[in-house]
């Protein structure tokens, strides 16, 4: 007797505009966690924030899980919450081993390369048309991601340190393209609750693996910082589950931009790190990107044919 494949996860209401706005404010916490894990990494190190961040995570999330009416999912829906999380758990350690490195503006600017890579993975993986004006926003959002890029690299010298940051947020950006393009299937078979659960299960699982050798007791003041870092952390990866599950990832990713504004804004309140004209002039192409992107198809095409 063969099993059926797993049903797909239907979204009550589906609400474009809705979606659009649980995946700004997830992007906005998710802005948040990493100013808050990046202030604890640089206390007990990358490895035992992240680690203490997921247990966290799954310790608030589980008796929600528990508390509804949960099962346990398909074997199908199974391997893709192991596949998806441990594409993020590899992601997680490059980003913050980069972030630690580089002002975390500069990081989420190199890393926009990610969005542009998840769009035509999104044609090869999950077959969505990538229409035109998806590709030009996402374009646009790059150029501003090059010229802040840019300013970095012809005003600062570019020490081991720094190559050894902008190596990883690099290597960490492909990861992240692999993860929009699973995030988007993942939500459309499994609900946002099941989807944070897991994640922070099994990122949590392949992270104690090395807690013997890398673990470090942390602080009172780091511990607090890697608590909020997981309560944003865990919010933000139920609304981008939600958000994913409402509306196609070539509408969603240009959105991913906007995580540059609150680096931007975070990390100039908590680090001091300074925003130029020319991290100013990126955010500009940036939001444009954003705005050209998450435009009603039907409604563009009504404005062009009456002009």
């Amino acid at each position: 007797m063969t099993s059926s494949p797993p049903a797909p996860y239907r979204a009550p209401l589906p609400s474009r505009a809705a979606a659009i706005v649980a995946v700004m404010v997830g992007i906005a916490l998710f802005s948040g966690m990493d100013a808050a894990i990046k202030g604890a990494s640089l206390m007990v190190g990358v490895y035992s924030a992240l680690l203490i961040r997921n247990l966290i995570g799954l310790a608030l999330i589980a008796p929600i899980w528990l508390a509804g009416p949960r099962r346990w999912p398909a074997s199908a829906v199974l391997r893709l919450h192991v596949l998806r999380s441990s594409v993020n758990a590899a992601m997680m350690l490059l980003f913050f081993v980069a972030l630690v490195r580089l002002p975390i503006a500069e990081g989420i600017a190199i890393s926009f390369i990610a969005p542009l890579i998840a769009l035509f993975l999104a044609a090869v993986l999950l077959g969505e048309t990538i229409r035109r004006r998806a590709v030009l926003a996402s374009l646009l959002g790059l150029a501003g991601v090059a010229v802040i890029v840019a300013d970095r690299l012809g005003t600062h010298t570019a020490d081991r340190q720094t190559l050894i940051g902008i190596a990883a947020v690099l290597a960490s950006a492909v990861l992240y393209a692999v993860n929009l393009v699973l995030q988007r299937k993942q939500a459309q078979l499994a609900d946002p609750i099941e989807v944070t659960l897991f994640q922070n299960l099994v990122i949590s699982a392949l992270l104690a693996l090395a807690a013997p050798w890398w673990v470090v007791v942390p602080s009172w003041p780091a511990l607090g910082l890697i608590a909020l870092g997981a309560l944003l952390a865990t919010s933000a990866l139920a609304l981008l589950a939600w958000g994913y599950a409402r509306a196609e990832t070539q509408v969603l990713v240009p959105i991913e931009y906007t995580a540059f504004l609150w680096a931007a804004l975070l990390g100039w309140l908590f680090f001091g790190e300074p925003v130029s004209l020319a991290t100013l002039a990126g955010t500009v192409l940036i939001v444009l990107g954003c705005w050209i992107g998450t435009r009603e198809p039907d409604r563009a095409r009504i404005e062009q044919t009456a002009v």
